[in-house]
């Protein structure tokens, strides 16, 4: 389908540097006007993985445009992403003419924390299972709440002081729908999908775990979860800690703590 829109299967571009995938597709919708009209049903991939527009694209990067896949669409709601997000792009790219309503929640890095001045935070995950928690969240949303689409962005990595941390945007006929899925959004990836932050202050560091502060060298033994439960465990790879948590007892997996220290 794609390639008879464009005309050929593959080509190289030259893009300026720090360009990210957005840029590339504005690209494409200068060059090749229907293009527009495929763009919310067509998938990305950076490398042969999945990417949102907001992924920075480098040098000798394969990237895709991927049509729907034969028996269902292959568009992705959820990403997680280690630059800047750009919440105006992601707003526009989801809204359409039948919408009615655009929801924008942003949770922005504040400058205290319980009365303490905060210099930067740091978030960390455990990326795949965090990746398809909010994908399923964001495919529940639709359903429970009937709204036509909505978009979610985790940043990772380190935080100032105003930038962004999370982007929900939520497009639907009517505000209330909405508005009701924006904030059931927030409140269950909060609960839910397994991503930490670690809060820098003049004096220290200490991790914050799933609402809970973690001090330097502590594990974390008892959270009161209202609803669902959330396996944890501690990841070599990314050094997270993560724990199991099942009707408010934590059962450690692996003895080892969070070194808040670095």
């Amino acid at each position: 389908m794609l390639k008879d829109l464009v005309g050929q299967t593959s080509e190289s571009l030259s893009l300026p540097e720090g360009s990210t995938l957005g840029d590339l597709l504005s690209q494409y919708e200068s060059r090749i006007p229907r293009l527009k009209d495929f763009l919310p049903s067509i998938a990305c991939s950076v490398n042969r993985e999945y990417a949102s527009p907001e992924v920075i694209l480098r040098a000798d990067d394969e990237i895709g445009l991927l049509p729907p896949v034969s028996g269902g669409s292959a568009k992705q709601h959820a990403a997680i992403v280690h630059e800047k997000i750009d919440s105006q792009s992601v707003t526009e790219r989801l809204k359409q003419p039948q919408d009615g309503a655009a929801v924008i929640f942003e949770g922005v890095v504040r400058n205290h924390t319980r009365g303490r001045p905060t210099l930067y935070l740091d978030y960390e995950t455990y990326e795949e299972m965090a990746l398809e928690r909010m994908e399923s969240l964001a495919k529940q949303s639709m359903v429970q709440f009937q709204i036509r689409d909505v978009a979610l962005v985790h940043r990772l990595g380190r935080l100032e002081i105003g930038e962004t941390s999370v982007l929900i945007v939520v497009v639907a006929a009517h505000r209330a729908a909405a508005f009701e899925a924006c904030r059931w959004l927030i409140d269950t990836l909060k609960r839910t999908v397994p991503i930490w932050k670690k809060e820098y202050f003049a004096d220290g560091a200490v991790w914050a775990v799933v609402g809970q502060i973690l001090q330097p060298g502590e594990t974390p033994h008892h959270y009161e979860q209202p609803e669902d439960d959330l396996e944890f465990h501690f990841n070599h790879d990314s050094g997270c800690f993560v724990a199991n948590v099942m009707a408010g007892n934590l059962s450690v997996k692996r003895e080892h703590a969070i070194d808040a220290g670095g």
